[in-house]
């Protein structure tokens, strides 16, 4: 197989990939010990059993991905990525581009009936019963030189993606889903699905307390972890853990003295500029007027549930998903079946492919147009 180490191949190959009518692309990264993802490996096949398959090592140095970034803004090529999130998010972070068209497998699978968040090692043995060698997943893939096996490894994650974005395109053909999937997608492709705002991180803290004044040191701590993390490139949990964040909005220190006490920080993060920074947050947070505390986003708490059509709601989602093959989750949360049973409607459940497949019979059973019957081993809908 071919190691890609200059601008020069790379072009190459990108200008070949524009020829066919897609490219199967994977990534392997390292986050452990940073904020932002590592790029480490990018491997692409080209259509085939025996197209082209190649490795590119981006930590070579002078290397440009420049090639490979105008590959992704090539409109006549789809790129074929399995569970593509977190792929997506460092090209749209180290470039801000985005691989377009796209084509996730992950999402085609749970559309296609494979079940929710189906793995790329189900889909190998499934559609082209292979198996795979996963002795090389957790490797350290910023090391040089990789080993044998490490590619092995890696390029097997584009070469069986082939077969399997083949199946599963003709698929979705065949049934008429190829526009749902392009609206899981949309979302991947979206620049907000990738931005964290600071002032947004205190969203992401669980807590049962809504008190103003301690969600606003709550606030201001989060969004000064947040940034030093983003500044730093170093993760979260190395500044300070979440519990440690709780007892610093519960304790309020205001001193280096005070800090010192807290039973959950690190001891990293009683000095220096994290100490201070965390001193300073408090103090923002204390210094909050009222009508600048935050307000907690989620009703979900509040609302009026009618616990008895939540549960038919349930019902009618299993034999929607029994129906369609397609994975209950994909189509509506517990928390989008709550929503529409204390009468909200704007609910994702009630948008799109969903209101075709479950929304539309989800607020006729709401409305009492229609009733659940068992029929045999199955659930049918009936009018009332």
């Amino acid at each position: 197989m071919q190691t890609i180490t200059t601008t020069e191949d790379l072009a190459i190959f990108c200008e070949k990939a524009k020829a066919q009518p897609y490219v199967t692309v994977d990534t392997e990264f390292l986050r452990e010990r940073t904020y932002w993802s590592k790029l480490c490996l990018v491997q692409m096949a080209l259509p085939g059993k025996d197209g082209d398959a190649v490795l590119l090592d981006p930590l070579v140095d002078g290397l440009s991905l420049e090639p490979l970034y105008d590959l992704f803004r090539h409109r006549d090529t789809v790129k074929v990525f399995h569970a593509a999130r977190q792929d997506l998010e460092i090209f749209f972070t180290e470039a801000g581009v985005f691989p377009d068209p796209l084509f996730d497998t992950q999402v085609a699978a749970m559309v296609c009936g494979f079940g929710e968040q189906v793995g790329y090692e189900t889909l190998v043995r499934k559609i082209a019963r292979q198996a795979l060698d996963k002795t090389s997943r957790f490797t350290d893939w910023s090391r040089r030189p990789l080993t044998e096996a490490q590619k092995t490894y890696a390029i097997a994650d584009v070469t069986h993606l082939r077969v399997i974005y083949e199946f599963l395109s003709k698929e979705l053909k065949k049934s008429g889903r190829e526009t749902w999937v392009e609206e899981e997608e949309a979302v991947l492709l979206n620049p907000e699905t990738y931005i964290t705002r600071p002032e947004e991180a205190w969203m992401r803290v669980k807590t049962r307390t809504t008190s103003g004044r301690f969600l606003a040191v709550v606030r201001e701590l989060a969004r000064f972890r947040e940034g030093y993390a983003q500044n730093k490139n170093i993760p979260r949990s190395r500044i300070f853990k979440d519990d440690a964040l709780l007892e610093l909005a519960s304790t309020k220190p205001v001193t280096m003295d005070e800090l010192g006490k807290s039973r959950l920080l690190l001891r990293e993060a009683r000095r220096g500029d994290i100490a201070e920074g965390i001193i300073a947050a408090v103090q923002a947070g204390l210094a909050a007027k009222p009508e600048d505390f935050p307000q907690v986003p989620d009703e979900d708490a509040q609302l009026q549930v009618n616990t008895a059509l939540a549960d038919l709601l349930r019902v009618l989602l299993k034999a929607k998903s029994e129906e369609t093959g397609v994975a209950a989750k994909l189509i509506a949360t517990a928390s989008d079946l709550d929503r529409i049973a204390a009468g909200k409607r704007d609910v994702p459940a009630l948008l799109g492919w969903r209101q075709e497949v479950f929304g539309r019979d989800a607020l006729r059973l709401a409305h009492g147009e229609i009733a659940l019957t068992a029929a045999g081993g199955s659930v049918r809908v009936v009018t009332v």
